[in-house]
């Protein structure tokens, strides 16, 4: 149902692509490999395999990685969808609207979404969410980058350091915490379970053309073509699931804040300037949850930052290092937002272990 040729069509022409080969100049694994001697010796981290090896990548080749990821996920939903049969009313996706063309219209609404995000993503840690045993990869989008640092005024030097910071740090986190890969694949799985998928008829009568590409997109972000529903009885497996990014991601900001201070002359310009643009950096789940309408907003992602600064300005990192000692050490939603009552729960854990 889904074209995985045209998925990757209509995201390299809307991602287009930049010349030159920016970082020639920079050895890379040696930046990284200092990013996680300082993310390690700060966090207390330990991880028990190798970190991938760093890969500087074009948009096209962060576009085959991350349809090679989601593929799996998008597969599955899609025999769930057909195994179940047509939705009441007949607005499913094997409702009026026709297998073809709906499998034509989700085809480019993942395109659009998947090239919006290669002109912006700056750094991934990619793995495949829903194999706990697949390899991972630490990609670094060249040309947006070097886009990036020329934009911002900024130190190429500085601002590659600074991303590599981060991408090692959530290496390090699903390195050294055994459990987080297979908890995130098995929340998703569960949220498979209760997806429905609808799409509008209007929009699926034809393929746009590329001319209409930019139009697509904004349909696509503003969830105008596909339209996913979750069950009222899963919000609750969705809060912890975002949550637990919300940590995730705010524990690899803290970190990069915290040893990037050390190296990075520019840091604080570069903290200003980027928290103006979102999109600079791909969690584990962006693309997934922007194509689910299930993005994390700003604000989360500013919660899971200013709870992972406020536990460190309490306990310092080993508090922190706390909620990766099981998946019921995580805070929950309300706990994100006072972390003074996650280390209340917390402290009290340790005192009766």
């Amino acid at each position: 149902m889904i074209d995985w040729a045209l998925v990757s069509k209509v995201a390299g022409v809307v991602a287009g692509e930049s010349r030159g080969a920016p970082f020639a100049g920079h050895h890379i694994p040696d930046i990284a490999r200092d990013a996680e001697q300082r993310v390690v010796a700060y966090t207390g981290l330990t991880p028990a395999t190798m970190l991938p090896r760093p890969e500087l990548i074009s948009r096209p080749g962060w576009i085959a990685a991350n349809v090679d990821s989601m593929r799996p996920f998008f597969d599955a939903l899609e025999q769930r969808i057909e195994d179940a049969g047509p939705t009441p009313g007949g607005n499913g996706l094997l409702g009026r609207a026709g297998r073809a063309a709906s499998g034509a219209v989700l085809s480019t609404h993942l395109g659009g979404l998947t090239g919006f995000l290669a002109q912006r993503v700056l750094g991934q840690y990619e793995m495949p969410l829903l194999d706990p045993d697949g390899r991972a990869r630490l990609l670094l989008v060249g040309p947006n980058l070097a886009r990036t640092a020329e934009k911002l005024g900024a130190s190429d030097a500085d601002l590659l350091r600074w991303v590599t910071l981060h991408e090692v740090t959530h290496g390090v986190q699903f390195t050294a915490v055994p459990w987080l890969r297979s908890h995130l694949a098995a929340a998703l799985n569960e949220l498979l379970d209760s997806l429905e998928m609808r799409v509008s008829a209007s929009a699926a009568l034809r393929i746009p053309s590329a001319d209409e590409l930019r139009e697509v997109v904004q349909n696509a972000r503003s969830g105008g073509l596909i339209t996913f529903v979750i069950g009222q009885e899963r919000r609750a497996l969705l809060d912890r699931l975002q949550t637990t990014m919300a940590v995730i991601e705010g524990h690899a900001e803290h970190v990069m804040d915290a040893v990037g201070a050390d190296v990075i002359p520019s840091q604080a310009a570069l903290r200003a300037a980027l928290e103006l643009r979102r999109a600079t950096r791909s969690t584990p789940l962006r693309l997934i949850e922007r194509v689910l309408g299930l993005e994390l907003k700003l604000r989360q992602y500013r919660e899971g930052k200013r709870f992972c600064d406020w536990v460190v300005r309490r306990g310092g990192p080993p508090a922190l290092n706390r909620v990766w000692a099981s998946p019921e050490a995580l805070p929950t939603p309300a706990e994100l937002a006072d972390p003074d009552v996650w280390i209340a729960r917390t402290d009290a854990a340790a005192l009766t272990s």
